[in-house]
């Protein structure tokens, strides 16, 4: 039976998920910038992939992040496959905005144009096997934010063709997110929200706009499952291993930095409290921090997809144990 734990509304959408969702960046496999840089994370087993989706599903998992960019394609594809004939029991997320060559598995640059947008949507449909979209996300995070107006009459155009049911912006910034958030079937903003890189203004927009707070990098980018020791280099196709500006909490070649792992270190005993593994805590930490938030571990495996499921039993952090965070972390 769900309870209100386990279920998010995705703002004034009533679109209804599970609290917890699945980012299917990794299950992409490998891509790359056309100067080589990795944007993948490392090589993937397909049917590891599958299984794992169909593992979610069987663990109440309804919510599904992905996006045209990952693995060029591959991860909307792989998806679609999972699902099968339970699309209908899911909500899916993708994204566009960035332009792909699917065939050397390229990301070759970006369109912001609202022409553009109803030509990626035409191949993200393709790709997912579906005839709509559930919550179609603007992937630039940077955009311009008069382009983003218009973007946002697109998205309400798609979803009175019924090609999609609601829109969102991926982006870390509240003044970009507030141009989407004016639209009437805007449902949510995704953005980075891990217990190390908290996000009061964007909670706060969320929170004043009715939207859900979908949560990219819960885990910080795998630091917080507690698999990192410092030094140890990731593979070649994993972005971690050549990490970009934006992506802190790993050096060059080196593997995570061990200042983040010592904070991480700092927090494993209220992390796992309750029984908790550290990943577990972590997601604990963001259902305490908002009751709109709705964070979407990665996964490769069917063990990753049961330890980030088992967490929604065990339900949020404590408000004495969100103050002990703050504490920890000293702000």
């Amino acid at each position: 039976m769900e309870s209100i734990e386990h279920v998010r509304t995705l703002g004034r959408s009533g679109i209804r998920v599970s609290a917890l969702g699945f980012g299917c960046w990794a299950i992409g496999g490998e891509w790359a910038s056309l100067d080589g840089q990795p944007l993948g994370w490392g090589k993937v087993d397909d049917e590891e992939s599958v299984r794992a989706v169909r593992r979610a599903l069987d663990l109440g998992v309804t919510f599904f992040d992905t996006a045209d960019a990952y693995g060029t394609g591959h991860s909307e594809r792989v998806l679609a496959r999972a699902l099968g004939k339970r699309r209908a029991d899911v909500v899916v997320a993708t994204k566009w905005g960035n332009l792909i060559d699917e065939e050397r598995r390229l990301l070759t640059g970006s369109d912001d144009s609202p022409a553009y947008a109803r030509r990626a949507l035409t191949a993200s449909l393709r790709r997912l096997d579906t005839d709509y979209i559930d919550l179609y996300q603007l992937h630039l995070s940077d955009a311009d934010p008069e382009r983003a107006a218009e973007l946002r009459e697109t998205c309400e155009e798609f979803v009175r063709e019924g090609l999609i049911r609601a829109y969102a912006w991926s982006t870390d910034d509240p003044v970009r997110a507030a141009v989407f958030a004016e639209g009437e079937h805007c449902a949510a903003v995704q953005h980075r929200l891990n217990i190390l890189q908290d996000a009061p203004e964007l909670l706060a927009l969320c929170e004043g706009s009715n939207l859900a707070s979908i949560n990219r990098s819960p885990l910080a980018m795998g630091l917080l499952t507690g698999k990192h020791t410092p030094g140890r280099a990731l593979e070649a196709g994993d972005i971690r291993n050549a990490p970009p500006a934006w992506l802190p909490g790993f050096t060059e070649g080196g593997g995570a930095d061990a200042e983040w792992l010592r904070r991480v270190e700092a927090l494993r005993d209220v992390l796992t409290s309750g029984g908790r593994t550290l990943a577990q805590g972590a997601l604990a930490w963001i259902w305490a921090r908002s009751p709109l938030t709705v964070p979407i571990p990665g996964f490769r495996s069917v063990a990753q997809a049961e330890e980030n499921a088992g967490a929604l039993a065990k339900g949020p952090l404590t408000a004495a144990q969100l103050a002990e965070v703050e504490r920890i972390l000293g702000r």
